[in-house]
């Protein structure tokens, strides 16, 4: 169910439960409660989207663990987005969905990968707050009251820091190479950008797009959309089931993740200024190397047969395209900047 679902939902319960005219005193204070309760059911405060694959050992104890931490807190859901299981991972979901209607579940026809799954969850999520957990129980549910109380703080985007990492050494490293370099790029001061233990505001996830590996970097593209980014400590657990799906492959992935997201977060709204000053330094040097081959001709040496000449060539026409390039993309910014929603300007609050 979306979003513009569930209120439309609500607003069916409500008349459902409205009351009648000529409604005696005890039955507008049960019509009230029913209305309270359509409206809390429909529209719970926080949503849990926790992806996950072949995790059916964990999902019924993480779920306990939720449930002891928020019930009677405040009100909430959660998401269980089933990415291409081959083990009994749906199953589970359907006997805790079946027990606890709050916990709702999505299964995905084969392994997408988790940027998919996440997307799903997003999509069906309702609360004003939404938290991402991993389901293999290395994440805490007793730290989700820290994200909420970041959250209150005025913070759109709070990521864990997982002070104590319970990880293998290979991982442990990759990981600090890894976050070291993402600090240094994108210029967010985090520990550990890689962290699936993250909570939103619902208009940062409706601001920025998910595709690809990128939703990692949620964090990089929500501080360059001018949201409060911020991190708390978080506890680490060792695996307690499965074996981890975390290894080289998937850090040199994230590398080249990095460099898509240093491109968009600064040249997707001024293109030429990458690719002219590309072309410029190209155009520059092929002029400088076919001006000395000039000189030389004029003072009486061949140079048909030196490689320069060919050079120079080349990196003129570089150049040149990269120029065509950057001109190109500043007409796509326009056309885009010109069809941009008002509800899409990035207005943190307002008043009159």
């Amino acid at each position: 169910m979306t979003v513009l679902e569930a209120e439309s939902a609500v607003k069916m319960e409500l008349l459902d439960v409205a009351p009648k005219p000529g409604a005696t005193e005890a039955s507008l204070v049960v019509s009230a409660e029913n209305a309270a309760k359509a409206l809390s059911s429909a529209t719970p405060r926080v949503s849990l989207v926790i992806p996950g694959i072949n995790e059916s050992e964990s999902l019924g104890e993480l779920a306990a663990r939720i449930a002891k931490t928020l019930d009677g807190v405040l009100e909430y859901e959660i998401l269980f987005v089933d990415d291409g299981s081959t083990d009994d991972s749906w199953k589970v979901i359907n006997a805790l969905h079946a027990k606890d209607e709050r916990i709702r579940g999505y299964r995905l026809r084969k392994n997408f990968g988790k940027a998919m799954a996440l997307a799903v969850g997003f999509e069906h999520a309702r609360g004003e707050i939404i938290i991402t957990m991993d389901a293999d129980l290395q994440d805490d549910p007793a730290d989700l009251p820290a994200f909420l109380a970041k959250i209150e703080e005025g913070n759109d985007v709070v990521v864990g820091w997982k002070v104590e990492r319970l990880d293998p050494t290979n991982r442990l490293v990759l990981s600090r190479i890894f976050n070291g370099t993402v600090r240094r790029a994108t210029g967010v001061k985090l520990h550990d950008m890689n962290c699936g233990f993250k909570a939103y505001r619902r208009e940062v996830l409706r601001t920025i797009p998910l595709y690809g590996d990128l939703f990692r970097f949620i964090p990089a593209f929500a501080a360059w959309q001018g949201f409060l980014v911020a991190e708390v400590p978080i506890k680490h657990h060792a695996r307690k089931y499965g074996a981890s799906r975390y290894g080289l492959e998937r850090i040199l992935r994230g590398f080249f993740d990095l460099l898509s997201v240093m491109f968009l977060t600064r040249y997707s709204k001024k293109p030429m200024h990458l690719f002219g000053l590309i072309g410029l330094v190209l155009t520059t040097l092929g002029f400088l190397t076919e001006g000395y081959l000039t000189v030389l001709w004029f003072l009486g040496h061949t140079i048909h047969d030196r490689p320069l000449l060919l050079l120079g060539a080349l990196e003129i026409i570089l150049g040149i395209q990269f120029f065509s390039t950057g001109l190109i993309g500043e007409f796509l910014t326009y056309q885009n900047q010109k069809r941009m929603d008002t509800a899409d300007l990035p207005i943190r609050e307002h008043i009159g």
